[in-house]
């Protein structure tokens, strides 16, 4: 999908005591509905602290159902490539998630591991134990999984409108409009607010155009939740950890000395904020080198209302708010600070994007900018 990765609950059924409390380690009943809980999974992901009630339900399928489900992997079902490995379109009863012939139920996205990636695994075991822990309108919602063997598969609810990536950067594809790309901002960061504000903060890591998907709105959820991690304790400041993630899109602070805090999400933020403005990806190497990198491009214009306007994606001709890109530009600088601490919280920021919603009855201002 034209990634750059660079360095590199107890069972829903109390009356089934015997039930491993992590069915991961097993080859689960492919017809069961299974409650992952935040004491098991597995040691080298830690859990989250949350109240049992809101343990999310998995469905653990067997490899069999999820050939029935895509076809066999076939590549009429293929919907794309990433790091992880191959994803493709399924179809499964919305009742009992059985699998189903095409056109009959509801359609799913089923991501499968390559076989030849161990940190693929890693990232599997990370995204199945947060996921089944956290449940979010901002968040994609994981359905099951499946583990036979070497075999490792997840399972997700179907984004129809795919990533924000490709509707930003793919050519022939229509431009997204202005007030779609605010609201896509707002429920990102309504996604990120959700995360840093647990018992147990959780860093995303990984954000980027790629890990937004897009229902048939247009609302944004986040994805992907391989690389994630619990944030800091304590009195510390953040975590240290080895560099991973995506080149133009990672802290300095990380990338120089391997430091996470969830200020690390928002310096990514920053930078999809600047993708939405000037519909540039975080790194094109098709650019001269000067303008390599789209944050060290943009930086300079930010400050200043009148040249900001330079950076404005010019597909959108024009049609955009002046103050509202403004507003954005500003805050995406201050998410964009080479110090950690100068950098706001998901608390101040999501409020700044709510304020740019204009009431359903007045009308947005255009902007046409000179080119």
């Amino acid at each position: 999908m034209g990634n750059h990765c660079w360095r590199s609950a107890k069972c829903a059924n109390a009356s089934s005591p015997n039930v491993s409390k992590n069915p991961l380690s097993r080859h689960s009943n492919s017809n069961s509905l299974v409650k992952i809980t935040s004491t098991g999974l597995v040691n080298s992901v830690p859990s989250l602290k949350r109240d049992a009630s809101t343990v999310v339900c998995l469905k653990s399928f067997s490899l069999n159902d999820l050939r029935t489900a895509t076809r066999n992997f076939s590549s009429n079902s293929y919907l794309g490539e990433g790091g992880f490995g191959c994803v493709f379109k399924g179809w499964i009863d919305e009742h009992s998630y059985t699998p189903s012939r095409p056109g009959v139920g509801i359609v799913v996205a089923i991501k499968k591991l390559k076989r030849e990636s161990f940190q693929g695994h890693k990232e599997w075991l990370a995204e199945v134990t947060y996921l089944s822990q956290l449940h979010h309108d901002n968040l994609v919602k994981l359905i099951g999984y499946c583990s036979e063997s070497d075999n490792k598969l997840l399972v997700y609810e179907y984004m129809q409108k795919g990533s924000l990536e490709n509707h930003l950067f793919k050519r022939g594809v229509q431009p997204i409009p202005w007030s779609t790309r605010v609201n896509i901002a707002i429920n990102v960061a309504r996604g990120l607010l959700f995360l840093h504000s647990l018992e147990t903060q959780v860093i995303f890591r990984d954000l980027k155009a790629s890990n937004v998907l897009l229902d048939s709105e247009y609302n944004a959820k986040l994805s992907d939740f391989g690389l994630a991690r619990n944030g800091p304790t304590g009195d510390k400041t953040h975590v240290s950890t080895r560099v991973v993630g995506t080149r133009g899109y990672a802290a300095p602070e990380y990338i120089a000395a391997g430091h996470l805090s969830v200020k690390s999400d928002i310096y990514s933020l920053g930078v999809v904020l600047l993708e939405l403005l000037s519909g540039r990806r975080a790194v094109d190497e098709d650019r001269r080198s000067a303008e390599e990198t789209l944050v060290d491009w943009a930086k300079p214009f930010l400050n200043d209302k009148r040249k900001m306007l330079r950076i404005m994606d010019t597909r959108l001709e024009g049609r955009y708010s002046k103050k509202e890109a403004q507003a954005i530009a500003t805050l995406s600088l201050r998410c964009l600070h080479i110090d950690p601490k100068h950098r706001p919280n998901m608390t101040e920021i999501l409020p700044v994007l709510e304020g740019l919603r204009a009431p359903k009855d007045a009308t947005v201002p255009l902007i046409h900018s000179r080119a």
